[in-house]
């Protein structure tokens, strides 16, 4: 017993020199204070982006615009998804993109600029949240007939049946200043049909002129004229000036020499056409969709879709009578 008692001591003191050498102590119950952290910011989720762009009917600009353009917002803004759709047309693209549920569409500068002040077909509407987001290109208001139809001026529309385009649609809001500022607004039988319905209704000897508001060349002109023999009407100085007096946003203008195999250039009434926006639009969007729509590599993708987009210059798409989107508005003071 004596013996293990030694051996006790001997262990214990062993314990007690390692202690003191090692400075090793009783651990104290450590509490630790909260530490206020900065919060992390979390990496933006991206959200795709769906574009619908309120185009026409086929057979005139908008409608293969459109389809370019939505084919050049899927290729250059990431995550975007666009499609182009088929329209009245300019008052009904107003409509549209004023109650979202268009994210752009195209409209005769006119149409635009009544929707903006809620005036013509916008009385009941009120003014419209909308802006432009760029001028795309002039347009001439075309009226056809058949040769032999004794039709040579806006005048003689007088008494016949004549297509002012559809319901809804600029050109019918054109037509009807036309037939208004010659007289004969009461003395013409109009009808609406889209731009094919009408091209029909020609060919077929069911209405003796037709009104067509677009850029030219068109391909519904080329429609009538591999049926039948066409006959352009144009447009006398004394009645575009008198237009042009009430409604500045319309400027003289001709369907060219060459175009449809014209021999000379045929006076026409023209105005130009917005791309618009709702107010409200993002505006880094708005700045990404316009700089979509002028890279170079854009350009020519559009012009091969339709050679109008050669009047997608920067510096008339800066022009316009209704309000440039803010987004848009940066992006041309970059460009100057």
């Amino acid at each position: 017993m004596k013996k293990n008692s030694i051996c006790l001591l001997s262990m214990l003191m062993v314990f007690a020199m390692l202690f003191a050498v090692l400075g090793c102590e009783p651990a104290e119950e450590v509490i630790e204070e909260p530490v206020d952290e900065e919060p992390v910011d979390e990496e933006p989720v991206d959200e795709d982006i769906f574009i619908v762009i309120a185009a026409g009917s086929p057979g005139g600009v908008y409608f293969p615009l459109g389809a370019g353009l939505a084919y050049v917002f899927e290729r250059r803004i990431e995550g975007a998804t666009a499609m182009s759709e088929t329209t009245g047309a300019s008052v009904e693209n107003c409509r549209l993109v004023a109650r979202g549920e268009s994210e752009m569409g195209m409209a005769m500068a006119n149409v635009a600029w009544d929707a903006y002040v809620g005036e013509g077909a916008f009385e009941d509407d009120g003014e419209l949240p909308i802006r432009t987001l760029f001028s795309m290109y002039p347009a001439q208001q075309h009226l056809l007939t058949l040769e032999g139809s004794g039709i040579e001026s806006v005048a003689d529309l007088a008494g016949k049946t004549v297509s002012v385009d559809a319901p809804g649609s600029g050109c019918e809001v054109t037509s009807y200043i036309i037939l208004e500022a010659a007289g004969i607004m009461d003395e013409v039988d109009a009808v609406n049909y889209s731009q094919p319905e009408a091209a029909e209704a020609l060919i077929d000897g069911m209405v003796d002129a037709v009104f067509y508001n677009f850029a030219s060349p068109a391909a519904v002109v080329d429609q009538i004229q591999a049926a039948r023999d066409v006959k352009f009407v144009p447009m006398s100085a004394d009645l575009m000036d008198a237009i042009i007096a009430d409604y500045p946003y319309f400027s003289p203008g001709a369907i060219p020499e060459g175009h449809y195999g014209l021999a000379e250039d045929v006076p026409a009434l023209t105005v130009g056409n917005l791309m618009l926006v709702h107010e409200d639009m993002d505006e880094q969007l708005v700045y990404d969709l316009i700089s979509a729509v002028f890279h170079p590599d854009s350009l020519d993708e559009l012009i091969g879709i339709h050679p109008i987009a050669q009047n997608f210059q920067v510096t008339l798409a800066a022009e316009a009578p209704v309000p440039f989107h803010p987004g848009a508005e940066r992006y041309f003071q970059e460009q100057q």
